[in-house]
C-alpha cells in the first residue's frame, strides 16, 4: 500500500515564534535608539551654550584684567601726583614760615626805627627852642648810659608776653651802647638775682642771653610798678648818673594815684638840687576790655619825670 504522503506546514507555530520575537527585537532596537539619538542632540546643545559661556566669560576675564591694568596704572600715577603735591605743599609752608619770620622781623625793626626816629626827633629840639613836646606821646631821649626795666609779669602780660618781649628789645635797640641795663618786674623781683644790685654789662652776647631769660621767665606780681620804682631808685639812682626808667605793663590795681605820684617825686628828685635823678617812662599794651587806669597814672608819672607814654594796641 501506498504510503500517503504528510504535506509540510511552513507557517508553524514556531516559526511565528521567531518571527515575533526578530519584530519585538527590532521594535526595542527601535526604542531603545531613539532616546539616546536625542540626548546626545541635547547634550550638544548644552554643550554648545556652555562653550560660548566659557568663551563669553574669558573675554570679560580679559576686559577686566585690561581695565584693572588700567585702573592700576592710574592709581600709581595719582600717587605720584599726591606726592609731588604733598612735597610742594610742605615747600611753600616752609617758604610762607620763612616769609613769616621776614614779615615779623621787619615789623619788629620798623617799630625799632620809629622809636628811633622820636628819639633823634626830640633830641634835636634845642633847650632854648620854644617848641613844646607832645605829652601824649613825644619823643624818647636815647642820651641815658644806664636804662631799667620795670615789666608788669600778672597773668595778663604772660598771655601777650612775646609781644612785651619784643617790645623791650625794641627799646634796647634805641640804646646802641649804654654803660649798664637791668630788668625787674614790678614787684622789684630782679630777672637775674646774681645781679642784684649790680648793672649787667651792655654786650651783645649778654643782651641775647639776658633776653633769652626774660622769654622764659615767669614771676608773680601785683599790676603795681610802686614796689619795682621804689627799688630801682633807691638801688640804683644816684645824682650826675644819667639814667632812664621804662615800666611796661596794661593795668593797675594799687589804691591811689596820689601814693604813686607823692613816693616818685620823693625818691626820684636830687635832695641838694631838687633835678630828676632818673628819666621815667613807660609802654603801656592796652587791648579792648583794659581799663584806663595804666594809662591815667603813667601820664602823669611819665610828665612828672621827664619821660614819654606810649600806648600800643593789642
Amino acid at each position: 500500500m501506498r504510503r500517503r504522503r504528510e504535506s509540510l506546514e511552513i507557517f508553524t507555530i514556531s516559526f511565528l515564534d521567531i518571527i515575533s520575537s526578530a519584530f519585538a527585537a527590532v521594535v526595542l532596537l527601535v526604542l531603545i535608539s531613539k532616546p539616546l539619538e536625542d540626548s546626545s542632540l541635547i547634550d550638544l546643545a548644552a554643550t554648545e551654550a556652555m562653550l560660548k559661556q566659557v568663551i563669553s566669560a574669558d573675554g570679560s576675564v580679559e576686559n577686566s584684567a585690561q581695565e584693572l591694568a588700567k585702573k592700576r596704572q592710574e592709581l600709581a600715577r595719582l600717587k605720584q601726583i599726591n606726592t609731588l603735591l604733598h612735597s610742594s605743599e610742605a615747600s611753600a609752608k616752609k617758604h610762607l614760615g620763612d616769609k613769616t619770620s621776614q614779615l615779623e622781623k621787619l615789623d619788629g625793626d620798623l617799630e625799632g626805627l620809629s622809636l628811633v626816629q622820636s628819639s633823634l626827633d626830640r633830641a634835636s629840639i634845642k633847650p632854648s627852642s620854644s617848641t613844646v613836646r607832645d605829652v601824649e606821646v613825644g619823643g624818647i631821649p636815647v642820651d641815658s648810659d644806664y636804662i631799667i626795666f620795670i615789666v608788669d609779669t600778672s597773668g595778663s602780660m604772660i598771655s601777650i608776653w612775646d609781644r612785651v618781649s619784643k617790645e623791650v628789645i625794641n627799646v634796647l635797640k634805641i640804646h646802641p651802647k649804654v654803660k649798664g641795663f637791668q630788668i625787674m618786674n614790678d614787684n622789684g623781683i630782679h630777672l637775674i638775682s646774681s645781679y642784684r644790685g649790680r648793672w649787667i654789662p651792655d654786650t651783645a652776647q649778654k643782651r641775647k642771653s639776658v633776653m633769652n631769660v626774660f622769654g622764659a621767665w615767669r614771676s608773680a606780681s601785683n599790676s603795681s610798678p610802686v614796689e619795682g620804682l621804689e627799688v630801682a631808685l633807691k638801688k640804683y639812682a644816684k645824682p650826675g648818673r644819667s639814667l632812664s626808667i621804662y615800666i611796661f605793663g596794661d593795668d593797675y590795681t594799687g589804691a591811689s594815684y596820689d601814693h604813686v605820684i607823692n613816693s616818685l617825686a620823693t625818691l626820684n628828685s636830687n635832695k641838694i638840687t631838687g633835678k630828676k635823678l632818673a628819666k621815667i617812662h613807660a609802654v603801656g599794651f592796652m587791648p579792648n576790655y583794659a581799663t584806663n587806669r595804666f594809662s591815667t597814672l603813667m601820664r602823669e608819672v611819665t610828665k612828672q619825670n621827664g619821660g614819654t607814654f606810649l600806648a600800643l594796641p593789642l
